[in-house]
């Protein structure tokens, strides 16, 4: 008789422990972080806020929140050594590799890197958080052959970045566009990068180990790198009126097409709508119709032929791209948003802990062995032991 074990492949379906960070509520179709909902979030609280929220539990009184912007502030600055270390590898090497080798660096450099006290986790965080938009702003600026532009310590965490990598502090369309993004971006339940972060976590392997393993899961298309996938198929594409016979082909060639569909919400992303929305701000302040043209064929034509919906990915790649981000550098700008939830998690990983280790199904040769072999005398001794501690 065959084997009858059923296997829910990808984990699909599959629910694996209880988490208080966030849900989607599947009755309004909306993300909740800590029971809040997301876009209620991004309308009403700014990044910071919405951080200290994963990480706490709660939203900061004005005297937390005060309390935690001033240490963030305190610490955006990065090394010359670590600048110079990033500054030595390829310059074609990709910015999630570059991003990936700067928190390795700071692992390294932490000299309580093990420490996972929930307070030590939590600093380490605060630091990680601070310094990752020098990190991305010098990737970009550094690609283009520009220095460095070091941080403000008088501007909120989205006008920084933004000043950081383009050397203006920006309008509060685009300061509000990107903070809105980040805010969004910030936390998704047990997706791959998160759970991957959860599985080094439950080895009681350090912090800066399991946000370096959630970064590898999250370079892949299939999750964080679609952003960068869907500005370069609108770049392929070029204009609305190229959408149908790209689409036609693409279709016709089973291209996967990226920016469409989610394995958790059947009814449509429900970022989506606040992304767009934000996105039509950057649209009109930018005086780009063609892009918003292009937006809006695409998705209705596919919407229509295959029937999935965009996920977030689909407007942010836009908007990033306005907002004037390389798009090889859109990762690691959800990096920076994701660490957020990836230490949410990390930190609800060690407070009830348990080793993740899944089974899985052989369907490979039966046993066989090899001829002539012949165990030695403490082989013998060693499987006679294991017998009889076996009873």
């Amino acid at each position: 008789m065959g084997d009858t074990t059923e296997i829910r492949k990808g984990l699909a379906g599959v629910t694996v422990d209880h988490t208080a960070v966030s849900k989607v509520n599947v009755e309004t179709n909306s993300l909740l972080y800590r029971g809040y909902p997301v876009q209620e979030l991004a309308a009403m609280r700014s990044f910071e806020e919405v951080v200290y929220l994963l990480w706490h539990g709660d939203l900061p009184t004005p005297d937390q929140l005060k309390d935690f912007v001033r240490r963030e502030r305190s610490r955006r600055a990065l090394d010359p050594d670590l600048v110079r270390m990033l500054d030595a590898l390829r310059d074609d090497a990709h910015p999630m590799d570059v991003v990936r080798t700067a928190v390795s660096v700071l692992g390294a450099d932490d000299p309580d890197a093990w420490d996972s006290d929930p307070e030590a986790v939590r600093e380490k965080a605060l630091t990680l958080f601070a310094k990752l938009p020098a990190v991305v702003a010098h990737i970009q600026r550094h690609r283009r052959g520009l220095p460095s532009i070091e941080p403000r310590h008088d501007l909120g965490y989205a006008a920084n970045f933004l000043w950081m990598t383009f050397g203006e502090v920006p309008s509060e369309v685009v300061r509000k566009a990107f903070d809105v993004s980040m805010t969004l971006y910030a936390e998704h339940s047990f997706n791959a990068s998160t759970f991957t972060a959860r599985v080094v976590t439950s080895t009681l392997s350090d912090y800066y180990s399991a946000v370096v393993a959630a970064i590898g899961a999250l370079k892949g298309p299939l999750h964080g790198g679609a952003n960068e996938a869907v500005m370069r198929t609108f770049d392929e594409i070029g204009s609305a009126d190229k959408v149908v016979p790209w689409l036609e082909d693409a279709l016709a060639h089973k291209r996967k097409v990226m920016g469409f569909g989610h394995r958790v919400y059947k009814r449509g992303d429900s970022r989506v709508p606040t992304m767009k929305a934000a996105l039509d701000t950057l649209v009109a302040h930018f005086e780009r119709p063609d892009l918003a043209d292009l937006y809006t064929t695409l998705e209705s034509e596919f919407v229509t032929r295959k029937g999935i919906y965009p996920n977030l990915d689909y407007p942010s790649g836009p908007a990033y791209h306005l907002i004037g981000f390389d798009t090889s550098v859109f990762t690691p700008v959800f990096v920076a948003s994701r660490v957020a939830g990836w230490t949410a998690h990390i930190q609800e990983q060690l407070a009830d802990n348990s080793l993740i280790r899944p089974l899985s199904a052989y369907n490979g040769k039966p046993e066989r062995h090899i001829r002539g072999y012949v165990p030695d005398a403490a082989a013998l001794e060693a499987m006679s032991r294991q017998e009889e501690l076996a009873g």
